[in-house]
Parts: structure tokens; C-alpha cells; sequence
């Protein structure tokens, strides 16, 4: 092939590949019929597929069913880990991710995340033993040898465990959905969580306590956010458009109530 005949192939080969990513997500959504929504589905009262029914439950849940509805379209579930989450957003698995997903600095380098919801309401804290729960009061009556932390690996919480725990007897446990049943069965000591999760698990679980919930551990407050790949900015700003109309309206506030504590303004 001569020299102008390669140019010219070229030139349409990025013109094809440009105009894919002109395309976006949004087009991608409408002609497929369905939003593909990444989630671990194992975080409550976040996203946790209940495996009586089969169905997703929690406040991401209800978010993931807004979306969908004010595309017009129906929802695809992608599962995905704590572990793979990143990898499997940068590798357009699936178009959002919402499973309870901390807003940070890390995140927001390599992907984008939109506006925060349930400010105020997370932070890291524990879940153990009812029998234990005096025994445990500060960071550094976790970060002992004889005590065992089950961490799910890939996640903050695991990020929090090896940086301030380095004592502690750390057990990787795949399954995070389980690892509150593992410690009210006496196989760790302690579960490293959010709030939401904890208050919720002992809501669910009476050999479970959480006695450090109204203190989270110093600089561990923040958001969750709805996670995607970088580069399509009309996604983010319609994400972030669905998000304002329902703090505006006072949904979102009602969401937060129902899931996450959030106390009735008076």
C-alpha cells in the first residue's frame, strides 16, 4: 500500500474510534435499552443482593432503579469486587458503579465520581461481639497481636486495617457480606466497617455490637459517590443532574432517612 493509501486508512480508523468515544455513554445506554450497573452486592444497607429473592437491596439499590427509570431503560446488573472495582470500571465493564463507593483522593485521580451523597453519615468504626464490646475502646486496643481482624480485601476497609493495624492478626475474608456473621461465630475478634454498615448489622445480628459507632476513628469521615471511567463528561453531568433533582425534591433526603440514619430535620 503507498504512503497516501496508509495515511488514509488511518485517518479513518481514528475518525471510527473518535466518533465511538463521541458517542458516549448515554448514547451506549439508549440503544442497548439498559444501564449496566457495576456492584459488589455485598454491603449493607448500601448494595446487597439478598439471596432469598435474588434481588438487590439498599439505598444504592433505590438510586440504581432512579437512573435507570429516568433514562427509560432497565437496569443490568455487573457484579464486581472490592478487589476488581477499579480495574473493572477503567475496563468499561459497566457504565456506573454504586455499591457504596468512598469518595477519595485515589479515586477521583484515575476515575471520575460524581457529586457526594450521605455526608456526615460515614466513618470508619467496628463491629464485634456483644460479650466484647467493653474491651475495646480506642485504635490501639485493636492493634494487638491477640486480636483478630477479618478485612475483605481491596477496599477501605482493608486500607485502614493494614495502615493503622500493624499489630493486629489481620484474616483476609473474600466475602464481606459474611464477615459480621464470622465474628458474632467467634472466627475474628473484629469487623473494621462504616457506621451505616454496622448499625445495620446490629439491627440484623443480636451477638453483634458496635460500641465505637458515635466516635468514627479520627479523619476517616466522608461521602459516597457514583463511580465511573473518566472521559465521558456528559454521563458525570447527567449522573450529577439526577442527584441534584433529587436533593432538591427532598428524595434524596428521604433515602438517606430510610438507609442511612439520617435524622428528620425538625
Amino acid at each position: 500500500m503507498k504512503t497516501a493509501g496508509k495515511i488514509f486508512v488511518a485517518l479513518m480508523i481514528l475518525f471510527a474510534l473518535s466518533g465511538r468515544v463521541d458517542a458516549g455513554h448515554l448514547d451506549d445506554i439508549a440503544a442497548r435499552g439498559t444501564i449496566r450497573i457495576g456492584t459488589t452486592g455485598d454491603y449493607i444497607p448500601m448494595s446487597w443482593l439478598n439471596p432469598a429473592t435474588g434481588e438487590y437491596e439498599g439505598i444504592d439499590a433505590e438510586l440504581s432503579k432512579i437512573l435507570a427509570e429516568s433514562l427509560g431503560v432497565a437496569i443490568e446488573y455487573v457484579p464486581t469486587t472490592w478487589s476488581t472495582l477499579a480495574a473493572d470500571c477503567q475496563a468499561d465493564k459497566f457504565d456506573v458503579a454504586l455499591c457504596g463507593i468512598s469518595r477519595n483522593f485515589a479515586r477521583a485521580r484515575t476515575m471520575a465520581m460524581s457529586d457526594a451523597y450521605g455526608e456526615g453519615l460515614f466513618g470508619k468504626t467496628i463491629l464485634c461481639r456483644k460479650a466484647d464490646a467493653k474491651k475495646f475502646k480506642t485504635v490501639a486496643d485493636l492493634n494487638r497481636p491477640t486480636v483478630r481482624v477479618m478485612i475483605n480485601p481491596g477496599g477501605t476497609n482493608e486500607k485502614f486495617a493494614r495502615a493503622n493495624l500493624p499489630n493486629a492478626t489481620l484474616i483476609v475474608h473474600d466475602d464481606n457480606a459474611d464477615i459480621p456473621l464470622q465474628i458474632a461465630d467467634g472466627n475474628a475478634d473484629i469487623m473494621i466497617t462504616e457506621t451505616v454498615e454496622a448499625v445495620s448489622w446490629v439491627k440484623r445480628e443480636p451477638r453483634l455490637a458496635a460500641p465505637l459507632v458515635d466516635k468514627p476513628f479520627d479523619g476517616t469521615r466522608h461521602s459516597c459517590g457514583i463511580l465511573m471511567a473518566k472521559g465521558d463528561q456528559e454521563l458525570l453531568n447527567y449522573v450529577n443532574f439526577v442527584l441534584a433533582e433529587l436533593r432538591m425534591d427532598g428524595r434524596l433526603e428521604q433515602l438517606e432517612i430510610k438507609y442511612l440514619g439520617r435524622k428528620i430535620r425538625k
